[in-house]
């Protein structure tokens, strides 16, 4: 077997064993208030960074760029609450006409 293989087989082990260990953990642990808060906060904190990453991000180096005023613009209507899919093409369609500038 190739080493692609046995690091295939290292990460299934390891996914498997993690998912274990997440069962694994005593009700009394999962019910604590601190738990509880951490396991709502996290989505946000990582759906926060992943936007980050995708909006200043170029590789190596930050970037702005257009992402950035489309985020902004997204911010409002998000504030101003419009629907998602009329926020989504309005930010894309801002975005797209400042690159062509």
């Amino acid at each position: 077997m190739t080493a692609l293989w046995w690091g295939i087989i290292v990460m299934i082990v390891c996914c498997f064993a993690l998912k274990y260990a997440g069962l694994s953990v005593p009700e009394h642990v999962l019910d604590h208030p601190v738990t509880v808060r951490a396991a709502n906060l996290i989505p946000a904190a990582l759906l926060g960074a992943l936007i980050a990453v995708q909006v200043f991000g170029d590789g190596s180096s930050l970037t702005i760029d257009a992402r950035v005023l489309a985020l902004g613009v997204a911010a409002v209507l998000l504030m101003l609450r419009v629907p998602f899919l009329p926020m989504v093409f309005i930010a894309a369609l801002v975005a797209a006409l400042v690159r062509q500038l």
